[in-house]
């Protein structure tokens, strides 16, 4: 892999990411903006009830939002119209996010662009993309983690505008994180719990009784196996778990790496059969990493995909109990979810 790092005109870094070592990307951005003058609009607040952190980022109101395919900021850039991206050409970009909800001393918001192609998506990338993706997701997160102030890095892709998302090239975002998200702080304190309870690690003995129950299982791989959770939120919820337990993308092996786009790939693709529609499956996949501190020896990294819809004409909208009360009531049973997932195999 190679990464050529850039700048774009107010001075946001741009990286780009080639499985050719000879690819250059030395194009300089035209654009006239001035320089990025959002590192002092992003707050942190903490819930003094909750102790949960909460960003205030008003500037945000003013993203992009659903502009026609001709314009859109993450295809490459052509004569007469400059992007975000200033190369004509790319296979992987990651660069600094223009609207971000973390800047400066609050963190730092990227943009990861899987392809170059505005009309695809990850599960029509070749096993090859979706590696130097994986490399790229691996990269950035070893480098923000070794930032100052940030706690945690966390790589996700959204899709489709029932999740919310306000443009349409296949794309995903990091986020690294001033704070221990509200999620992984309630992973970890159920984790230390188990731990001085019963002297075993938890993600263990979930990936092995799931292992050894077998009905929820999707896809079993050699190094990874993707089941969809005993008491799963959302209709169609799978987690993905690589058999050897580590903290995050950077400590996984050769072999789990190596393994790692086909099945992820094969998940995909399922959720993209799973209802009769000719738009895509919307969803939201979410790479779970251990923050730096304390709690890294007994977390797992995990990666957890799911979508919001639960029929062919049907969304998953949170109710009153979900929103106000954090309490999920799913209307699919989990073993019926995985049996349909196991159904519409992607070969």
């Amino acid at each position: 892999m190679k990464r050529t790092s850039a700048r774009l005109a107010d001075g946001r870094e741009i990286l780009y990411y080639d499985t050719d070592g000879g690819a250059a990307r030395a194009h300089p951005d035209t654009r006239p903006l001035g320089a990025s003058a959002t590192a002092s609009t992003s707050e942190v607040r903490r819930d003094p009830l909750l102790g949960d952190a909460v960003v205030i980022a008003s500037h945000r109101q003013a993203r992009t939002y659903h502009p026609p395919a001709d314009q859109c900021p993450l295809c490459p850039s052509t004569e007469g119209r400059a992007s975000e991206i200033p190369a004509p050409d790319y296979e992987v970009a990651v660069f600094e996010n223009r609207f971000p909800s973390l800047a400066g001393d609050t963190g730092r918001c990227e943009v990861i662009c899987f392809t170059p192609d505005h009309l695809t998506s990850f599960a029509e990338l070749d096993e090859e993309r979706a590696a130097l993706v994986l490399a790229a997701w691996t990269d950035r997160s070893a480098e923000l983690s070794a930032h100052d102030g940030v706690r945690q890095v966390y790589c996700f892709e959204n899709r489709g505008a029932e999740i919310g998302v306000t443009l349409a090239h296949p794309h995903g975002q990091i986020y690294a994180f001033p704070f221990v998200t509200p999620r992984t702080t309630r992973m970890l304190a159920t984790v230390a719990a188990h731990r001085e309870r019963t002297g075993r690690n938890l993600f263990d003995e979930v990936l092995a009784d799931e292992r050894a129950d077998g009905s929820r299982i999707v896809v079993e791989g050699e190094h990874w196996t993707a089941f969809v959770p005993y008491a799963a939120r959302w209709p169609y919820e799978v987690h993905l778990y690589p058999h050897r337990r580590v903290p995050d993308l950077p400590a996984l092996g050769d072999a789990a790496r190596a393994e790692f786009p086909r099945v992820y790939l094969d998940l995909l693709r399922r959720f993209d059969r799973l209802f009769d529609r000719p738009a895509p499956t919307p969803y939201i996949s979410a790479w779970h990493q251990a923050p730096s501190g304390e709690g890294r020896g007994d977390f797992a990294l995990h990666l957890e995909l799911f979508t919001v819809r639960r029929t062919a004409d049907k969304l998953k909208y949170l109710a009153g109990t979900e929103s106000g009360m954090e309490a999920y009531m799913n209307d699919v049973r989990p073993e019926d979810a995985a049996a349909r997932l196991r159904a519409v195999a992607s070969r």
